[in-house]
């Protein structure tokens, strides 16, 4: 393992834009759209791999559809990094299209096969995560990294547990068991924990034994390969095909490296199970184990969450007798007398929503006609 980090890095960037809506579409999910600082979500999931300065690839895994414009923002990175991180783009960035969604688990075999494939070992160190999350600051989540790259390298697969503000219903939870290493707060899983009604998120964080599950995580492709062969014999079993197959071709896309084009890929995905690595591994290995984070991390899944990322003021909205109202417009907006509302004009699509209603945005996306979203 590198003393430094994780060795690998695989973001996972297939998400289909629901809950900020109509700013994040299919076609133009979350991880596309961009803070104050004019950096899109994804690009900064590739800064974040680059801040641990991993040995091996940063590999972003996301759907064919939206392979050009991943692409196209990655090559707009380059123009924000180092000349050494410009370079390690150049050589190791590698974006892989799915032929069609199959959650998590099925991406992230894959990009181990594809690591094995590339060295002829397994015995790369991997750390997962997420396209669309805000992580800050960096040098704190680097170091949180090494903690947990020291673990993976141990045979464990780890998470990263974020201590919870407030009794979150839109968060799973992680139980903490026996404390491993006090110093760098690493402890053992007791149990993970599907999102709860309100009344348990209370108890919850009241216990102070619960945390919110970061969606991030770290093993060796070695144990999680042999994990999923225990756990999940059937996907195992379709993912043999790897195992005797030749590397893939790569091509290019905005100077990006791409894989859209591998026989095995095409045969897996056509018939795999789809589920999620935290059904599929996190909730049934005994090695489980949990960082608790010292970064402050937020998944942004709402517009009332995404609120307190912007501090500027708006220079398209005017204001007459209105206040703590949020503005998410790229053209001119007037808000009067009215107070407490979100507003996003985007996409020649409008959204007028109370605060504290992002909850009801599922509900308004399953009601809009499909040509609309």
């Amino acid at each position: 393992m590198s003393e430094s980090n994780f060795t690998d890095v695989v973001i996972l960037a297939g998400g289909f834009g629901e809950r900020l809506w109509p700013a994040s579409k299919p076609d133009f999910p979350k991880q596309f759209m961009s803070l104050e600082d004019g950096t899109s979500f994804l690009q900064s999931a590739v800064l974040r791999a680059l801040s641990i300065n991993p040995e091996g690839k940063i590999i972003i895994v996301t759907r064919k559809d939206i392979l050009n414009q991943v692409c196209i923002q990655c090559s707009q990175l380059k123009e924000k990094v180092t000349a050494q991180q410009k370079e390690k783009l150049a050589e190791d960035l590698l974006v892989i299209a799915e032929p069609c969604a199959r959650h998590t688990c099925a991406p992230i075999l894959l990009s181990c096969k594809y690591l094995d494939k590339c060295t002829g070992s397994s015995r790369h160190t991997v750390l997962v995560l997420a396209s669309d999350h805000v992580i800050m600051p960096e040098e704190a989540f680097a170091s949180d990294c090494k903690k947990a790259a020291k673990m993976a390298d141990e045979g464990n697969f780890v998470c990263f547990a974020i201590n919870p503000t407030e009794p979150s219903t839109g968060y799973g939870y992680i139980k903490g068991g026996e404390c491993l290493d006090s110093e760098n707060s690493v402890f053992k899983i007791d149990t993970f924990k599907e999102k709860p009604d309100a009344e348990t998120a209370k108890a919850y964080v009241e216990s102070g034994n619960y945390w919110w599950n970061s969606g991030m995580f770290g093993f060796t492709s070695e144990f999680f390969q042999k994990e999923i062969a225990e756990q999940e014999k059937d996907i195992a079993k379709d993912f043999e095909v790897f195992d005797s197959n030749v590397l893939p071709e790569i091509d290019l896309i905005e100077n990006v490296r791409t894989l859209s084009r591998w026989t095995p890929m095409e045969q897996v995905y056509s018939k795999v199970k789809a589920i999620a690595v935290d059904n599929a591994v996190a909730e049934k290995t005994s090695k489980a184990v949990v960082v608790k984070a010292s970064f402050n991390w937020d998944d942004v899944g709402s517009w009332d969450a995404l609120e307190k990322f912007f501090t500027k003021k708006n220079p398209f909205v005017t204001e007459v007798e209105a206040e703590n109202n949020f503005v998410y417009s790229d053209i001119p907006v007037a808000m009067c007398g009215v107070k407490d509302l979100i507003v996003v004009v985007k996409n020649g699509k409008c959204l007028v929503m109370k605060k504290g209603k992002s909850n009801l945005m599922r509900e308004v996306v399953k009601k809009i006609n499909p040509a609309d979203k």
